[in-house]
């Protein structure tokens, strides 16, 4: 009975890295369908195609006395919503980077170099392609991987893929969307607007000092995170990078050692089972014990990414990819993946994100600055660097903010995404089947 009990508190207390895969590959599964069911809805029938644009573009005004916020609702979506998706990235990358695969170089050394060279080489063959163009600001389009589609293709290879590698693809989703973060910051930012963003920089300190106090309360975060949204929205920058910031200050660490931990534990347990000795304990009781030690000595970062890990990943980024997959695909626009737009993405996504990862692992390992994951074949991690060239939700962000105002050029490049994804993950599953779940020494 102890150890069950014991086992339930430790469980969301540690979130195992099985469970993550688990819910990573539900989303995935839920976002494919979402992205199917937009593309059939906005093509089987020509009525439902023309309301599209008015649904995504009817305007959603908030007003209090005489502020007003208003903003269409595809606007509203990947502004706002989108937000949370980055706010749980940023929680992600707080975690890997404090205690997880991020947090010692050794275990950083491999997915660091391969995550470069899953950015670098593919948008440098989209800018081969696309120097002197209109579109060769859509460079960053096919730097970045699509966890939640990756995971779900590993998912249905079961054992064939080992744990090692998949925490390796994990961690180099992760420096992936950190990568994403920076050029998103760095590069795809509209004019700025000073003043909202030296009152930005003002909360994000503010935020940080309440870090440096010890406040843990989530709500005060959440409040101000809110504000620091509005003002980094009319600052230029672009809004989503506020959930990033927010992330960075929500405090990570608990505020008890494993003695003290280990004590609590101990402790309520003790009272469960003197409890259940004298009478009728009903299963409801123990399970709020257990929520109540969980809030005790979880840190807020760990109870926020718990909480709005579900939202995110069932609703937020489906909910995304929904109204941005709502395409219309005509005969005569297909002939627009020819073009140096598509073929940069087509190119950079299935060919340079597998080349740049496998290309930068050898050279890690043969000149002894990493080593090839437990158990992992190069054969495997040739595979899983396939399944990197599945782009998607960040590679549609991004086109969003290269082309904000050429919805043609966004057209194509969300058609090139979705067709280099799809070979991507059949090229990545053909690979990590045949390789048959064998290991294979490093080439020296």
């Amino acid at each position: 009975m102890q150890e069950s009990v014991l086992a339930k508190i430790l469980r969301p207390l540690v979130r195992p890295f099985a469970e993550f895969i688990r819910t990573e590959t539900s989303s995935g599964i839920i976002l494919l369908f979402s992205s199917i069911l937009a593309l059939l809805l906005a093509n089987i029938n020509e009525g439902i195609a023309a309301y599209f644009p008015f649904i995504w573009e009817s305007q959603l005004t908030f007003s209090v006395n005489d502020f007003v916020l208003s903003k269409t609702l595809s606007h509203w979506i990947n502004d706002g919503l989108m937000a949370l998706f980055f706010l749980i990235v940023g929680l992600e990358i707080k975690r890997e980077v404090l205690e997880g695969e991020l947090s010692t170089v050794q275990k950083a050394a491999l997915p660091l170099v391969c995550a470069l060279g899953g950015m670098v080489v593919p948008a440098s063959l989209f800018l081969l392609l696309n120097t002197g163009t209109p579109t060769a600001g859509g460079w960053g389009i096919p730097m970045a991987t699509d966890i939640a589609f990756a995971l779900a293709i590993v998912l249905l290879l079961g054992d064939r893929v080992p744990l090692s590698l998949k925490v390796f693809l994990t961690a180099l989703a992760i420096v992936d969307d950190l990568g994403a973060v920076l050029v998103i910051a760095f590069f795809y930012t509209e004019e700025i607007q000073m003043s909202y963003l030296y009152s930005a920089a003002g909360v994000f300190a503010g935020l940080l000092l309440l870090n440096r106090l010890q406040v843990r309360a989530l709500p005060v975060y959440l409040l101000l995170g809110l504000v620091l949204w509005y003002f980094t929205l009319k600052s230029g920058i672009h809004a989503t990078l506020a959930g990033v910031l927010l992330a960075a200050a929500i405090p990570f660490r608990i505020r008890y050692s494993r003695e003290e931990v280990t004590r609590l534990i101990d402790d309520r347990l003790l009272v469960i089972n003197e409890s259940m000795t004298v009478g009728d304990v009903h299963p409801r009781d123990i399970s709020e014990e257990l929520e109540d030690l969980n809030n005790t000595i979880s840190s807020p970062a760990q109870r926020l990414e718990n909480q709005m890990h579900g939202l995110v990943a069932f609703f937020v980024i489906p909910l995304f990819a929904f109204c941005n997959t709502s395409l219309v695909i005509e005969l005569g626009g297909l002939s627009e993946l020819g073009s140096p737009l598509a073929l940069g993405i087509l190119t950079g996504l299935a060919l340079g994100k597998p080349l740049g990862i496998a290309l930068f692992a050898w050279l890690s390992v043969r000149f002894g600055l990493a080593a090839l994951p437990t158990g992992v074949a190069w054969r495997q991690l040739i595979g899983v660097s396939a399944l990197a060239g599945i782009g998607f939700t960040m590679s549609i962000f991004i086109t969003l903010l290269a082309f904000p105002n050429n919805p043609e050029a966004q057209t194509t490049a969300k058609l090139a995404i979705l067709l280099a994804s799809l070979l991507s993950g059949i090229i990545g599953y053909g690979l990590l089947r045949m390789s048959g779940g064998s290991s294979a020494a490093a080439p020296r």
